[in-house]
């Protein structure tokens, strides 16, 4: 048998509970698949020569962040000032991969520990000249990520020769330092094998920029690239040093439809009760929309909002906030009132924000729990672990 990582092994101050014991509805995470995602996205990262920086937007946790570092890890991307103050306990290298404005906001994120090594993205002058005045004033040094639109149309600066412009204003103004480019290619939501025509176009466009940076004199030391959906791909885009990658460590229903995970890669689960059985063709568990979130099956042709681990024909059609719907068109099993089920949700990102709390579990028992630390907005509490 596999044996577990040393930040996963069961916690040794309590005797380990049964799944059937937990109230529902409850996180689950299988310790077993969770080793494996871990290992297998440090091994691509070690054997392409790409420094893995993973996101935590998905697992939110310590426990987790900790074993990825172990795992060799350059440092942490982050979303929100509560990740990174969480976050900080960790590592000391951290990336904040969001616009950072407001002078609330630029205090709080430059208040972290002095130890850490801070990485901000920008693509804009104001934010950069916020950031810099901030900065100067706290005294704090930190790097800076220009960020480049590849193709999501989100955020990112919409040409090379803005790119330049503002790594030239970031050199200017100490202690600003311009350590590189970023960007999301999370447009790429194909099916796996049907993502070489917008790898294709990420290649073409940034090897373009790269090449034009390097005429104008304004060299990027990381070429930062993350998304699971095309994770396993970026070793094909030259000139890309880190990858950011944050759902492969649980994965989900949309991953594994895609191709980018098989179902058996899925690591975590809701485990929910069967709580009506009475109108035909259907039954009701409980775990609503604020169990399972309400996002589509992106990127592919899918129905419903989460599907039974064991029976994915079985999905959650409808929700209400307290009430999922199993859909049982598709299948000659028949729940009874008070079976439990578990659902791998379409998005999983948004269900462990959801979570205060998740069980690692291995078969039917329950070896360990840990806190989601970082959800929320609100300032880190002491001693999160």
């Amino acid at each position: 048998m596999r044996r577990p990582h040393l930040s996963l092994q069961p916690d040794p101050d309590s005797a380990p509970l049964r799944i059937s014991q937990l109230e529902t509805p409850a996180a689950l995470v299988d310790l077993d698949r969770l080793s494996q995602n871990l290992d297998r996205m440090a091994e691509y990262g070690a054997i392409h020569g790409l420094s893995l920086r993973p996101h935590v937007k998905t697992h939110k946790s310590p426990r987790i962040a900790a074993e990825q570092m172990r795992l060799g890890a350059v440092g942490l991307t982050c979303a929100t000032p509560r990740e990174l103050e969480v976050m900080a306990d960790v590592t000391s290298d951290l990336l904040l991969a969001y616009p950072l404005l407001g002078a609330p906001k630029l205090a709080r994120v430059l208040s972290i520990p002095q130890k850490v090594r801070l990485t901000v993205a920008v693509d804009s002058m104001i934010a950069v000249d916020e950031l810099a005045a901030t900065a100067r004033i706290m005294d704090r040094p930190v790097q800076v990520y220009v960020e480049l639109d590849l193709g999501m149309h989100r955020v990112g600066v919409q040409s090379v020769d803005d790119a330049i412009a503002l790594a030239m204003r970031i050199a200017e103004q100490p202690p600003l330092e311009f350590a590189g480019i970023t960007f999301y290619p999370g447009h790429i939501r194909e099916p796996v094998g049907q993502q070489e025509a917008k790898l294709a176009r990420l290649r073409s466009d940034l090897h373009a920029a790269l090449e034009r940076m390097e005429r104008a004199r304004v060299r990027p030391r990381v070429v930062s690239g993350g998304s699971t959906p095309a994770a396993w791909r970026m070793h094909e885009i030259p000139g890309v040093t880190e990858v950011r990658p944050g759902t492969y460590v649980y994965n989900d229903r949309t991953t594994a439809e895609i191709g980018a995970c098989s179902w058996d890669d899925c690591a975590f689960t809701v485990l929910a009760t069967v709580v009506s059985t009475a109108v035909s063709g259907q039954a009701v568990i409980d775990a609503g929309c604020k169990a399972l979130g309400r996002e589509p099956v992106r990127g592919v042709a899918g129905e419903g909002f989460a599907a039974l681990i064991d029976r994915p024909e079985v999905t959650v059609q409808r929700m209400s906030e307290e009430h999922g719907i199993l859909d049982l068109t598709r299948t000659s099993w028949r729940p009874r009132v008070g079976d439990v089920v578990r659902l791998v949700p379409n998005h999983v990102c948004i269900v462990v924000h959801l979570n205060d709390t998740i069980h690692g579990v291995r078969g039917e028992l329950v070896e360990a729990t840990w806190p989601v630390s970082a959800r929320g907005r609100g300032g880190a509490p002491a001693g999160v672990v």
